[in-house]
């Protein structure tokens, strides 16, 4: 490979993760929160450090100055006039002090590498003392200065300590938030489910706070949902039951009038009612869990060629089957029902209920797979994805129905 096309990779992937990073820090609101207090903490503490050393600043200077001032003439005092070196000898080996005399007669300094001398300093923009300098009577002048305490390796030391510490606390206020928030990943699981269709599993209350009290809320929106879904069926299914005998009877009783075209039109019209009312019982059996498959090794590519041509010749549609797929075990009569019409459901010229595309889903579903539509721009996309392993638990079956593939015809 190119050393170009590999350092341009390179950067794409890492755009990309940078992409990525910042999409996740969009969309979580525990990573959010948890960079919103780490600001807060991080402001609170700059504005209580200055306010601290602004404190003791002032303090220093009102209160400490004059104490530290007289200290100096007490110290000055006992070196004397002449300055006695061998007094100030004694006070520098007894103190954190260092001492340069300079005058007429004497000059002598402890530590003569330093710049005792300096008047002053710059700390924090405000003018500190360096040296504290006395006038002798004589002419001599008398430095004291407080050496400044080894520091070397500090910094580096303190600021690695507190960078580990702050990403220590980091870490954990965010596993902190992740849990406290944890139960929203489970009502998001929920209103999936729930908007799927499936209601058998509620929301697990983890906890008795503001979230579980929002989980269980949820669930009794989605148990009343479910019960109004399920009483809509269950009386569209006891109507279609009711009229299945009166149908027969009224399609008999048109069959023996003479033959007109009253008779064709009537004939035809019960037909639709009767495709209707047998959507609605198949769709019914697919829903039942327990409903009893009867798969068989199936070629998928062929099935597929095979319900176009016989269902939607002359139609504008593109198929696009892999030629490797393997055989599937499915249950060759249902998934062979047509799943797609480009007239309108209930145009009389199809025959069309509004129920195809609703039992191809059930069908897909009940074989342990999907079935969902897009926009082909222009038409329609209908994909199928089923499973290459399909078992009882997959095909909605329990573990006491029968499950016995049947051999290839």
């Amino acid at each position: 490979m190119h050393p170009d096309a590999a350092q341009r990779g390179l950067h794409l992937r890492r755009g990309t993760q940078v992409r990525a990073w910042l999409t996740r820090l969009r969309r979580s609101l525990s990573l959010r929160l948890t960079l919103l207090f780490l600001l807060l903490a991080v402001v609170l503490a700059v504005v209580f450090v200055y306010g601290l050393r602004l404190a003791l600043s002032r303090n220093f200077h009102d209160v400490m100055h004059p104490h530290i001032e007289h200290h100096i003439d007490t110290l000055a005092a006992e070196i004397g006039t002449p300055p006695s070196i061998e007094r100030a000898q004694a006070l520098v080996a007894h103190l954190p002090l260092r001492v340069t005399i300079k005058g007429p007669t004497v000059n002598w300094s402890s530590d003569p590498d330093s710049d005792a001398a300096s008047p002053v300093s710059r700390t924090g923009g405000r003018r500190r003392p360096a040296a504290h300098v006395r006038v002798l009577a004589d002419g001599h002048r008398i430095a004291f200065r407080f050496p400044k305490p080894d520091r070397e390796g500090q910094p580096a030391l303190i600021g690695a300590v507190t960078l580990a510490l702050l990403l220590l606390l980091t870490a954990a206020s965010y596993w902190l938030v992740r849990r406290l928030f944890l139960p929203l990943d489970d009502i998001r699981a929920g209103a999936i489910r729930f908007g799927g269709g499936d209601f058998s599993q509620p929301i697990p209350k983890r906890r008795d706070d503001e979230l579980g009290e929002l989980a269980t809320e949820v669930n009794a929106m989605a148990e009343d949902i479910h019960r109004m879904l399920d009483a809509k069926r269950q009386l569209l299914l006891a109507i279609s039951h009711e009229l299945r005998s009166p149908l027969t009877r009224a399609r008999l009783n048109t069959e023996l009038l003479a033959e007109s075209g009253e008779r064709v039109a009537l004939l035809s019209d019960l037909s639709v009612m009767r495709d209707l009312i047998e959507k609605l019982l198949e769709s019914e059996r697919l829903n039942d869990r327990h409903a009893a498959l009867h798969p068989e090794p199936t070629n998928l590519n062929a099935l597929v060629s095979e319900t176009v041509a016989s269902y939607l010749a002359g139609s504008e549609l593109g198929m696009r089957l892999a030629p490797q797929l393997p055989m599937l075990v499915l249950d060759r009569t249902r998934l062979a029902e047509p799943f797609y019409r480009p007239d309108q459901a209930r145009a009389r010229s199809t025959g069309g209920v509004g129920l195809g595309l609703y039992l191809c889903r059930q069908i897909a579903q009940a074989h342990g797979g999907t079935l969902s539509l897009r926009n082909a721009q222009p038409g329609l996309a209908v994909v199928v994805a089923l499973p290459l392993q399909v078992g009882p638990e997959r095909m909605g079956l329990s573990s006491t129905d029968s499950y016995t593939p049947l051999p290839a015809a």
